[in-house]
């Protein structure tokens, strides 16, 4: 659980976020539940890869309809049946895949699902040990979806998204495998499809009239947020995401020209003449707001809640002095203090509050 506190009369307590805090550049999803070892692959060997449109009937709703039976039951909590409905290889050590899918039931509770994407991956000719990637044309377009995936054994996959229209939308991305004649649980990847209000495309828009406006800065992180909303799972990849990728490339600043990360830290110099070494720059989306949060992390080994407060609001006002920019279009800076070996202490900074 992570701790956060409040500036003036807000309230401290325990965050409600539910969603990405981990960012740098590439964002990275919360709850995302990697199924046997899946990460990105450069290996260059494909398996084969067959579309909804291109596929048998009988496939496609066999499919759609497991997909479908895993989003009730996630939307359940029930996580007895969705062990049922798990490989063998992840039912083993079933904890973590509990925890998240208690963690994503009240996301999707209520809302109405509906099977949007899926996709038959052939690889029953992988070699114990190869990466597999699965390059999928998309109705005999230019378009491709294309799945790079580590860790598998050889076997017949099938990738399906779903999404949960509600009050708080919500998409959940199920890699399945094919057991005698069963689609199984191979990992589930879920996420927001909405922040403060706002899709994807809406950030990817903003993201192009802010670079525009030259605001550099703005642009990036809505085009990392619209990434976030738009990326199914970290594994996939495709044709209108990488056309996103470019822009932000192409408009982010200097600064910012090989992302966040500890490895690339941005270094501010704040108005208290101290220096911030900020290791995570993303953005989040709080209950209750009208516009979207900046997150920032920092490495403060520190324990003393008095001063790391003082960090947190150091950070805060030195991001907004050195880009003034992020007052008009977001409504705070959450600064995510951490060290390794204590959950991470979260301050909120509402731009209204920090002259």
């Amino acid at each position: 659980m992570i701790r956060r506190a409040r500036v003036g009369n807000r309230r401290a307590g325990f965050p409600e976020y539910g969603r990405r805090w981990k960012r740098s550049g590439a964002v990275v999803a919360r709850f995302v539940l990697l199924a046997v070892g899946l990460i990105l692959s450069t290996q260059a060997k494909a398996e084969s890869c067959t579309t909804q449109s291109a596929m048998q009937p009988t496939d496609r709703d066999a499919l759609a309809r497991a997909a479908r039976e895993l989003g009730s039951t996630l939307q359940t909590g029930d996580a007895a049946a969705l062990q049922a409905q798990t490989i063998a290889e992840l039912t083993r050590d079933f904890g973590g895949i509990r925890t998240a899918a208690l963690e994503l039931a009240p996301h999707l509770r209520g809302d109405t699902l509906t099977v949007d994407q899926v996709y038959l991956l052939d690889a029953t000719t992988l070699a114990a040990g190869a990466d597999a990637q699965f390059f999928c044309t998309l109705n005999k377009s230019q378009a491709e979806v294309d799945l790079s995936v580590s860790g598998l054994t050889a076997g017949t996959y099938g990738f399906a998204v779903v999404y949960g229209v509600g009050a708080s939308p919500w998409r959940v991305s199920f890699l399945l495998r094919r057991e005698a004649g069963r689609w199984l649980l191979a990992g589930f990847f879920p996420g927001p499809t909405q922040a403060v209000g706002h899709d994807g495309v809406w950030y990817w828009r903003e993201a192009r009239r802010v670079a525009a406006a030259k605001q550099p800065w703005t642009a990036w992180l809505y085009y990392a947020e619209a990434q976030a909303l738009l990326r199914p799972a970290g594994f996939v990849q495709s044709t209108h995401l990488e056309r996103l990728q470019d822009e932000q490339k192409a408009a982010a600043p200097p600064a910012l020209s090989s992302g966040v990360s500890p490895g690339t830290p941005l270094v501010i110099k704040g108005p208290d003449a101290k220096e911030y070494r900020m290791t995570g720059l993303g953005v989040e989306a709080l209950s209750g707001h009208t516009r979207a949060d900046v997150v920032v992390h920092l490495e403060e080994p520190s324990t003393d809640p008095a001063e790391l407060w003082e960090r947190g609001d150091g950070a805060a006002r030195a991001l907004l002095a050195a880009y003034p920019e992020l007052r008009g279009n977001f409504e705070g800076v959450l600064v995510s203090l951490d060290s390794a070996g204590r959950p991470p202490l979260i301050t909120e900074h509402l731009v209204s509050a920090v002259k």
